[in-house]
């Protein structure tokens, strides 16, 4: 994100901010925002502290749990679920996967736990902000502090390990948010874990909208803290989370082909935003986009594995 420790070349930097973010029209009335705050307070009363009865169940249960308790948790603050599973049938019980996915909002985190639960990795910082943390430590984040080159191999490890036992994880191989419009490449580093273990991959694409149109409300950009977003998203109406899930990728190729290929499956396509976008509201060439970098390399599923 701009202006957070943009002085390191490894870290990751959006070109996204409070621009990308247009004041909300009509917002949630006072009735509806206190109600939503409640219900989450109750969530995180109840049913996260009921999760940990689920460890001593077989995983078919957990996964339903845990999968029921992000759809509650997405409820609460005002987010419809969307899903659109492009798996096959008999794909959707693979085990062990590399999930890969673009990042907006620390919502992103419930959006792919509604549909699938998993260890995520995610910054460091994040883990220590306010009642966020626990909320994201239930849902079995593994921090990770972006830019430390020296740490990278542990946190790899673990990642290879979880792989390995057939537990899927989740990573963002931004490596930091963007508003949905701009987008960031895809940092390889992670991949090296699927070639590593054999693991597929499963690119999902996260979206937000409202009445069919993108909206950038739920971003956690810029010089945001963690309740700017969320009480930006209390604040608004008719928001809906779009998840759309790709059928697994074969671990194939070395992993900046692997990451350039997920990269190309889950990319939004930003003419959408110019048609709908309101009025009024910033165009592209306001937030950088990685429209002008060279497509990925063709993809084939019979390149050598390194």
């Amino acid at each position: 994100m701009p202006g957070r420790g943009g002085a390191n070349p490894w870290l990751p930097v959006s070109g996204c901010g409070p621009a990308c973010v247009p004041p909300e029209r009509r917002g949630a009335g006072t009735v509806r925002v206190a109600w939503r705050v409640f219900a989450l307070t109750s969530i995180l009363l109840t049913l996260l502290p009921a999760g940990t009865l689920t460890l001593a169940t077989p995983r078919p249960v957990r996964v339903r749990y845990w999968r029921f308790t992000a759809r509650c948790g997405l409820v609460a603050v005002g987010l419809r679920l969307d899903l659109v599973d492009r798996r096959p049938r008999g794909a959707r019980r693979i085990r062990g996967a590399l999930m890969v996915a673009n990042h907006i909002s620390f919502f992103d985190v419930l959006a792919v736990a509604a549909v699938s639960p998993a260890r995520f990795v995610a910054k460091r910082e994040v883990l220590t902000s306010g009642a966020v943390g626990p909320l994201l430590r239930c849902f079995g984040v593994l921090p990770h502090r972006r830019g430390a080159l020296r740490e990278l191999p542990t946190t790899l490890a673990r990642v290879s390990g979880l792989l390995r036992r057939g537990r899927p994880v989740v990573v963002f191989p931004e490596g930091t948010t963007w508003c949905g419009r701009g987008a960031g490449r895809f940092r390889p580093a992670f991949f090296q874990a699927a070639l590593d273990t054999g693991a597929p991959v499963l690119p999902i694409h996260i979206g937000y909208h409202r009445d069919g149109r993108p909206v950038t409300t739920p971003g956690y950009l810029g010089d945001d803290e963690l309740g700017d977003t969320f009480r930006r998203v209390l604040r608004a109406r008719g928001l809906t989370v779009r998840v759309e899930v790709h059928p697994p990728q074969p671990p194939a190729g070395d992993r900046r082909q692997l990451a350039a290929h997920c990269e190309a499956l889950i990319r939004p396509d930003r003419r959408h935003w110019e048609r709908g976008r309101p009025r009024g509201y910033p165009g592209l060439r306001s937030c950088p986009s990685t429209s002008t970098t060279p497509p990925p390399p063709r993809w084939s599923p019979k390149l050598s594995r390194r």
